[in-house]
């Protein structure tokens, strides 16, 4: 199981980024990124805390950690900057907070993060057909979510997304460690959303595919 976007105490998460790790690994987790909520406020804080302990762990255990951020209800016109800026500070991920319908999430922040680069969209909602046309175009992951509330458009995101061949990954957005899953119940979730059997390979290979991709400067 790989997961590419849970919260630590550092932001609303529970556990310090150490326990969160090791319930990871205990739970069978190979990686799994550390993406706390962020936005001008506390960027600098929250990239090089988990750049620091991302580090550490690293050095000392077998779960690839991966040090990023969730930018949040941040102004759309404001994404493509904090994404520049979390790079520069040494975040290897960059998800964004999606179009979720349980949340006042500002209109056009789907589109400005697809058209910064982010590497997730997590839980874009209603997402349009336009804006996942582009997320295809340029690269941009969509999420399928185990998370309550932000699950409710699984579907909808999985339809559009195999329909326009737009890559996807499944994560768990954990706050607590009762929210991470074990790879079945992930695929439980998948098939929920109505993705096929022959498909669900294929979200965990991408998975995979961003976690190599990011580990190489790790």
């Amino acid at each position: 199981m790989i997961d590419l976007h849970t919260h630590t105490f550092f932001s609303d998460g529970q556990l310090i980024p150490s326990e969160l790790v090791q319930r990871a690994h205990a739970a069978g987790y190979t990686a799994i990124a550390l993406t706390d909520h962020t936005d001008s406020s506390n960027i600098e804080f929250i990239v090089s805390s988990l750049v620091r302990v991302a580090a550490d762990l690293n050095s000392h255990s077998n779960i690839r950690v991966i040090p990023g951020v969730e930018l949040t209800h941040v102004p759309p016109e404001m994404i493509g900057t904090l994404t520049d800026l979390a790079r520069s500070l040494g975040a290897k991920l960059i998800v964004v907070h999606g179009e979720t319908i349980v949340e006042p999430v500002i209109g056009g922040t789907n589109s400005a993060a697809i058209r910064a680069g982010v590497d997730i969209l997590a839980h874009p909602g209603l997402i349009s057909d336009e804006d996942c046309r582009l997320a295809g175009d340029l690269g941009v992951t969509l999420e399928i979510t185990a998370r309550k509330g932000h699950s409710l458009t699984n579907g909808h995101v999985a339809l559009r997304a195999l329909h326009m061949g737009v890559p996807l990954v499944i994560d768990t957005d954990t706050h607590s460690p009762d929210d991470l899953i074990t790879k079945a119940m992930a695929l439980k979730v998948l098939l929920g959303a109505g993705i096929p059997n022959g498909k669900t390979d294929d979200i965990f290979k991408q998975s995979q595919f961003i976690v190599n991709k990011l580990c190489k400067n790790l």
